[in-house]
Formats: structure tokens, sequence, C-alpha cells
């Protein structure tokens, strides 16, 4: 659910699915499922080259998402050893995709949540990761408002706050990403609510005929709506203005 506040009010909702990954279980379940595999064509194919990649300049391909994200985390003071990294995220879908956000949350040794990773990723396919560490960490989730310096959105100002509210996710899914202006209002507010089903064939199968072509749905709906707002005359800004205001961004858009 999307619901703009200011300059205008909009607002809608959409039924999506995702998938939510232990990523040292991504090739055992390439194996088992019929449907699902890593970097090979498949109805879903989770493909590492669509996550963070480090360095920001010539990245390394031949590692894996796990070797990134354990890179990144010990960067930001963090080494969770051989602790799990669970992944909520879309899959490539017979070949396309477009992923808007993928949520990391990451566990020490002893199965303890200690840190959580938001990568958003815009229409550009830039992508930018927001660290989520021990200042974040609540009872069940994570918290933090941090400034943007990213290009999301045309319909909104660069110089603008997330805040991000993760719970961690378990039967129920819950997930809230609001949009602060400069003077510390509020005027964006997006969930993303749901409930856990198995990964099987079967319920990948439904999902697929239930949910066709989901990425490329996603990234229609994104401009359906843009033209939307558009047409109700909310201010647009070009990529190219405030460059100044887009930092460590990866995979920057020439």
């Amino acid at each position: 659910m999307h619901n703009r506040l200011a300059p205008k009010a909009h607002r809608f909702h959409y039924d999506v699915f995702m998938f939510y990954l232990d990523l040292d279980e991504i090739d055992v379940l390439s194996k088992r499922l019929k449907f699902m595999s890593r970097n090979r064509f498949n109805l879903f194919n989770f493909r590492d080259q669509d996550h963070l990649q480090l360095p920001r300049e010539n990245p390394d391909k031949s590692k894996n998402t796990r070797q990134h994200l354990t890179t990144y985390l010990q960067s930001n003071g963090v080494d969770i050893g051989n602790g799990r990294i669970m992944v909520l995220t879309n899959l490539c879908t017979l070949g396309y995709q477009f992923n808007p956000v993928s949520f990391y949350f990451c566990y020490n040794e002893q199965n303890q949540p200690v840190c959580a990773v938001v990568e958003v990723c815009n229409t550009f396919l830039e992508l930018k990761p927001y660290f989520l560490g021990a200042e974040a960490k609540q009872d069940e989730g994570f918290q933090l408002n941090t400034g943007k310096y990213f290009y999301v959105s045309p319909f909104i100002e660069m110089d603008t706050n997330f805040d991000f509210n993760l719970q961690i996710p378990g039967e129920k899914l819950q997930v809230r990403i609001d949009d602060y202006d400069k003077e510390g209002k509020r005027f964006f507010i997006s969930t993303l609510n749901g409930v856990r089903k198995p990964l099987t064939d079967s319920t990948l199968l439904r999902y697929f005929l239930s949910f066709p072509l989901i990425t490329l749905k996603v990234i229609g709906l994104i401009h359906w709506q843009a033209l939307k707002l558009w047409l109700k005359k909310i201010p647009y800004h070009k990529k190219d203005d405030d460059l100044h205001l887009q930092k460590e961004v990866y995979r920057p858009y020439n």
C-alpha cells in the first residue's frame, strides 16, 4: 500500500507475493524445486547480479550475494561469522527482473538477529543499501530514520528522509517505510503485509499463474501510478537535479 499525503492525496494498494530465502539454502532449493533456479533461466530465478555487489566501481562478479553482504556488514562493523542471512525479495520471472526493494535480516552464530539491510532499486536500475545496525534494533525488528540520498521517484524531492520500520518476518510480514520532508513532516506512507506460505513447486506454480509476470507487473504499475501523479500536476524532479544529494549509489546510471 502507498499513501501519499502531500502535496496532493494519492493512495493505492495491490496484491503481490515475495520470496523469503536463506542465502545459504538457495543452491539446495534450486536443485529441489523444478520452477526455481539460481543464475539460470526458469519461472523464478535468483540472480546474484540483481543484488549488492562490491566494490561500487568494478564489482567482483565472481562472488555471490552472501559473500558481498558479509563484506558490506563488515564495513559497517558487524561480523556475523557463519550466521544466516534471510532475504525478502522478488526473483527474476521468466528472464525479466525489476525489484524495487529487498530486505536482508542478518543473524549471528547464536541465531540472534543483529542487523538488517534495506536494498532499494530505482527504475534506472541503480541500487542503494541502507544499514540498520544495533542502534536500530527493537524487540521484534529494526527502526531507522535516515537521509534518503537516492533518486527513487521523480515526484519526491531529494532532501527527504526514509523512516524504516521492519518487523522480523515470522508467520506474518509487516514492513513499513515512510517518507519525511526536510521540516520533519511525514508526507508518504508505504506498507507491505503478508502471510507466510510454504515454498514448494505447487505453490510456485500457483502464484505464477495467479500473478503472471509479476516483475513486469511491478514496473508497469509504477509507470501507471506515475502517469496519475503527473496528471494531478504533482511537481516533477529530473534525475539530473540535485546530483550532490545522490550519494553512495551502486550501479550508477550513466
